[in-house]
């Protein structure tokens, strides 16, 4: 038999979705991406895949070129929100060369077919490399315009059967208003899908909550800023809000 200690180790979790902003990878940067954050997230999955969880990612784009933007400034939305998938592929492989340099086989998965850089989404296909211990960066969004990388996660989590969804912020959790910017802000513990969508907190878009509430998938916020932060709430350590 194991000892509490030993059992303190083991993760909540077989099997996750980590959903990763693309602004996320640009650092103190105001555009693009950064090496080095890019290397240290890379390290955060690399602690979580060390102990034998199997990871799915979505990143996305925003770092680069935001859809919704571009559509504010006069682009035509379908255009623009193509554009943005596109963005997150770039995301992507440049996750994977970081992961493949810590020796952790990696798979990127495209919504939108280009073989000459990564593998088309094919369930099956992509359930099986999780099996195998690769780390599955599912990319372009669903594939169409007007869907988020948040419905996109929620979307291949529910495929992947994942059991729950980890949203990487760069706050510990869920605030009623924005700690950044209040210091008397309150930050949640749990909190229901339905209190998200009456409330508006934003954790994800409104497609995603209900795609996620739907399905009964928990997600887990948490803030990937911190050092060892995704491997330790695996272990049921560290600071984060629950939304179920």
């Amino acid at each position: 038999m194991p000892s509490d200690g030993q059992d303190a180790l083991k993760p909540t979790y077989n099997r996750v979705m980590l959903k990763i902003s693309g602004e996320a990878l640009m650092g103190d940067q105001g555009f693009g991406l950064h090496p080095p954050t890019v290397e240290r997230i890379a390290k955060e999955i690399k602690s979580v895949h060390d102990l034998g969880v199997e990871i799915c990612l979505v990143i996305g784009g925003g770092n680069i070129f935001r859809g919704l933007q571009g559509s504010a400034q006069g682009m035509e939305r379908t255009t623009a929100d193509y554009m943005g998938m596109l963005a997150t592929v770039m995301n992507a492989l440049a996750m994977q060369g970081a992961l493949e340099s810590h020796g952790i086989h990696t798979r990127v998965i495209s919504a939108i077919p280009m073989d000459q850089v990564c593998e088309p989404y094919i369930r099956r296909r992509a359930v099986r490399h999780l099996e195998k211990k690769r780390v599955c960066i599912f990319a372009a969004g669903t594939g169409n315009p007007y869907f988020t990388t948040d419905t996109a996660a929620t979307l291949r989590a529910n495929e992947m059967s994942c059991e729950a969804i980890f949203k990487g912020t760069q706050v510990d959790g869920i605030y009623d208003k924005d700690p950044k910017q209040h210091d008397d802000a309150v930050r949640y513990d749990t909190v229901t899908y339905d209190e998200v969508l009456q409330k508006n907190l934003k954790v994800m878009d409104a497609s995603a909550i209900a795609l996620a509430r739907d399905n009964n998938k928990p997600i887990v916020v948490f803030s990937l800023d911190e050092p060892g932060g995704f491997a330790g709430i695996l272990r049921g350590e560290g600071t984060y809000t629950k939304v179920g």
